[in-house]
């Protein structure tokens, strides 16, 4: 399958009811949209980050009774998974369509990623995007404009990746239902690829661990 976009239909699959029907219509259709976007950026992330990435599409595996609230396809430069490193990620709420660097609760680098984006955070704070989003917590369609963020609330994020096991810490971008989806194929392919780029300095930071 070719990407060519999200749909109403594919944002409304969050309004189904109970778990199996909501992974029916996920795996229906969701995630072949999902698959086709892990295929080309795989690639794409390959050659920007000079290491081989993997796709990895959410299972949501571990559910037994709440139906997921989103759904996404991750890239990280390890064929077993994703959670434990810093990585990419495509996905969608019912509301929006979200493309993020991520490093969620269960990665073991939390502490030292922190301690490094405490010393770049100047350079940070300049170089992102004012129409950029940050979240501290990847389960949660919220987020925090870029625009409105103090360097005191990043170094906050920053600070509790070293003292909160929970914490975590996102950048990307974030588009609005009516948004997204009166995209088309070459305006997403364009969105998603100079997010990646953006994004690029705050993967590489692990570098600098």
């Amino acid at each position: 399958m070719t990407f060519t976009g999200f749909k109403e239909q594919d944002f409304n699959v969050f309004k189904t009811d109970g778990l199996e029907q909501r992974m029916d219509q996920i795996i229906t259709h969701i995630r072949p949209k999902l698959e086709a976007l892990g295929d080309k950026y795989a690639d794409e992330l390959t050659g920007l980050t000079g290491e081989e990435m993997f796709y990895h599409v959410a299972k949501h595996a571990r559910r037994t009774v709440n139906p997921p609230k989103d759904t996404w396809v991750a890239f990280a430069p390890n064929k077993r998974g994703y959670k434990m490193l810093p990585h990419f990620q495509i996905g969608l709420f019912e509301t929006h369509v979200f493309i993020w660097f991520a490093l969620i609760y269960e990665s073991p680098i939390k502490d030292s990623y922190g301690k490094t984006f405490l010393k770049k955070l100047s350079k940070i704070k300049k170089e992102i995007p004012d129409t950029f989003v940050w979240s501290d917590d990847h389960t949660k369609p919220d987020s925090y404009k870029h625009s409105e963020v103090k360097k005191k609330r990043l170094k906050e994020m920053a600070e509790r990746l070293s003292s909160v096991k929970k914490a975590e810490l996102l950048c990307g971008v974030h588009i609005l239902k009516d948004e997204a989806v009166a995209m088309t194929e070459e305006e997403w392919y364009t969105r998603i690829s100079e997010t990646f780029k953006t994004l690029l300095p705050l993967y590489n930071l692990k570098k600098q661990l």
